[in-house]
């Protein structure tokens, strides 16, 4: 099992930054992707980004490339979220994700472990 905290969640007004941080605990050694989903209300959970444990490859949703930035820590088993130029359609409340096998395509039915959610709001 691997436990996953998140933090850093808040308000921020549109074009503001905010940093989100997951901790993961447990069994890490079974991860090999990390990352981040949001869910709007009335919406679906979408991909945000994701970050492969091993040698640090990233892949981002079309709708974050240019103003997030996925990274890790090893050492500390936590990977950030680095969020810039936020706009009011990015407000979500925001998952930390993990799975232990690699997708091309990673969606919310791929992934093994969840973080409880942080609230993200951007106001206009």
């Amino acid at each position: 099992q691997v436990q996953l905290v998140e933090s850093g969640g808040g308000l921020v007004q549109a074009g503001g930054s905010l940093r989100l941080s997951c901790a993961a605990s447990g069994r890490t050694s079974s991860t090999y992707n990390m990352g981040w989903f949001r869910q709007a209300p009335g919406k679906e959970r979408e991909f945000v980004a994701r970050i492969r444990w091993r040698n640090g490859w990233t892949d981002y949703a079309d709708s974050v490339k240019g103003r997030f930035t996925i990274s890790r820590d090893s050492a500390q088993n936590t990977v950030y979220l680095q969020m810039n130029s936020l706009k009011p359609e990015d407000t979500a409340v925001y998952y930390c994700a993990a799975t232990t096998a690699w997708y091309t395509n990673l969606s919310q039915d791929d992934v093994d472990y969840w973080g409880q959610g942080t609230q993200v709001t951007v106001s206009s």
